[in-house]
């Protein structure tokens, strides 16, 4: 017993050496078992700690190229091209008729053997005219008549070529008339009239005289228009000796 004091109820300090607290034994914990591939390469613990892969997210806003996401068609054959149809040519065509057999037939012949041809031209349009009368001698030269044959009556206008076939016609000179002009559209009804009392005008020169007169008036739009149609003066050209040979055989005829 230590000779030191203490107050009462003060127990004596338990030495260090004497008494001492069992310390907790230390009990070996085994390992938190880890995940089937542990541990993760570093892209993948990042993708798992929020952070996006590189490569897989396109930020918000940005266009995708033109066709991305579309297949391309590899050896896909292209639609083959339609066949063209053939177009009806538009207009007046020549064709042929179809006559019974035992059916007596009177038909001319675009022949110039033995005819003297009137022709009547506007020089209104002058340039036009003047190619439709080349295409019209070209044709009689073609068709046998001489120039010696052949007379050339130059009116204004077209408006005055009937009144110029007519006065051809009744001399009876020629075995038949062709009228050559050209009419172009204005901006105005001056177009209707002259194309239209042309024409009629010239039927009746024909209808009077009981000679052919062949129109060769042409009647269009524009300037292209008629440049691309002035070989019609060769045309009225056949279309004129074809009636004056048919009318020959006519009055053959009439004569028994």
């Amino acid at each position: 017993m230590s000779s030191e004091g203490f107050w009462p109820g003060e127990a004596p300090a338990a030495e260090q050496d004497e008494v001492r607290e069992p310390e907790a034994a230390a009990v070996a914990v085994p390992p938190a078992a880890e995940p089937v591939g542990w541990p993760q390469p570093r892209e993948e613990e990042e993708a798992t700690n929020g952070a996006e892969p590189e490569g897989e997210a396109e930020p918000e806003g940005v266009a995708e190229p033109e066709g991305a996401g579309e297949p391309e068609a590899e050896g896909k054959p292209e639609p083959e091209a339609e066949e063209e149809q053939e177009v009806a040519p538009t207009g007046h065509v020549p064709g042929d008729l179809d006559i019974p057999d035992g059916v007596a037939v009177l038909e001319g012949s675009p022949s110039g053997a033995q005819r003297t041809v009137g022709i009547v031209v506007s020089r209104f349009n002058g340039e036009i005219s003047s190619q439709l009368l080349d295409s019209a001698l070209e044709a009689l030269a073609a068709a046998g008549v001489g120039e010696a044959r052949i007379t050339v009556m130059p009116v204004p206008g077209a408006f005055e070529l009937p009144i110029g076939a007519m006065a051809l016609a009744k001399t009876r000179r020629y075995s038949c008339v062709v009228a050559l002009g050209c009419v172009i559209r204005g901006e105005t009804a001056h177009f209707d009239y002259v194309a239209g009392e042309a024409a009629s005008g010239l039927q009746l020169a024909g209808l009077e005289t009981g000679v052919p007169v062949a129109f060769g008036v042409l009647t269009v739009d524009t300037a292209e228009q008629a440049e691309a149609r002035v070989d019609k003066g060769a045309d009225a050209v056949r279309a004129a000796l074809e009636m004056a040979d048919l009318f020959s055989q006519v009055r053959k005829q009439a004569r028994g």
